[in-house]
């Protein structure tokens, strides 16, 4: 399926981000494990992929500093000289009512959700123009769509990358370059888990699937859209949610 391509998948050490990096090394692409911080996961990540008869490095780089992307990914074209899949997965939370959020915390989430997106996606956008071929993916979200009390920092981080998806993809679709937005609901992780229960209780009551997402589902989309099949689909957004937010 993705033999002889070459994936990035930023923030990829845990989460959805894992299980979108294992996803497509099980469909053969070769994976940069994109991570910051201690490398434990994506090392374990990497190490998954090998013994799996697959290929993948990990890479440190924070994705909000511009300057370290763009030596990221020159880095992986003197290594393996392409770049055919672009996964924007990395973001952070730093939640506050907006009467008492700080700028340094809406700064901090813009920084890395968003402008970490453009990073990586402006870094790559030269090499697959030459190939004349590429998929970006960004992971968006549901609060993108609707909105939610208390995050306005990373609810328009996640909108912002709806509305650079969608000018992205119209640039480069000449050059069959897709780019497209998963924007995942409630999903099952670490994050989810330590919720109290009522709160629990409070958005199941909201999804009429009554039940959390789960990781293999938002790497399921991402999978179908880094395809070459799917290379009539480009400037959409994916909404994997259970039916919480429809369009």
């Amino acid at each position: 399926m993705f033999k002889g391509k070459v994936a990035l998948v930023t923030g990829s050490g845990q989460g959805i981000g894992k299980e979108i990096a294992l996803k497509l090394a099980n469909g053969g692409a070769t994976l940069i494990i994109n991570y910051v911080g201690p490398a434990e996961g994506a090392n374990e990540v990497v190490e998954t992929i090998k013994s799996n008869g697959g290929e993948a490095i990990a890479y440190e780089c924070n994705v909000a500093d511009f300057a370290a992307v763009e030596k990221m990914v020159a880095d992986i074209l003197e290594r393996y000289g392409r770049i055919d899949i672009l996964v924007n997965n990395a973001g952070i939370t730093k939640d506050n009512l907006i009467l008492k959020m700080s700028e340094a915390e809406f700064d901090a989430v813009i920084n890395v959700n968003l402008k970490g997106t453009f990073n990586a996606t402006k870094a790559v956008t030269r090499t697959m123009m030459k190939q004349r071929y590429g998929r970006i993916i960004n992971i968006a979200s549901i609060v993108g769509v609707i909105g939610n009390a208390g995050q306005a920092n990373y609810c328009a981080s996640k909108a912002g990358i709806i509305g650079m998806t969608k000018s992205v993809a119209r640039e480069l679709a000449s050059r069959n370059i897709t780019a497209n937005a998963v924007a995942p609901g409630f999903i099952d992780t670490d994050m989810t888990r330590v919720l109290p229960d009522s709160v629990k209780e409070e958005l199941l009551a909201q999804i009429p699937m009554k039940k959390l997402g789960s990781v293999a589902d938002i790497a399921n989309a991402v999978e179908f859209l880094a395809k070459e099949e799917s290379g009539y689909i480009t400037g959409q957004v994916i909404n994997v949610n259970g039916g919480m937010a429809m369009q």
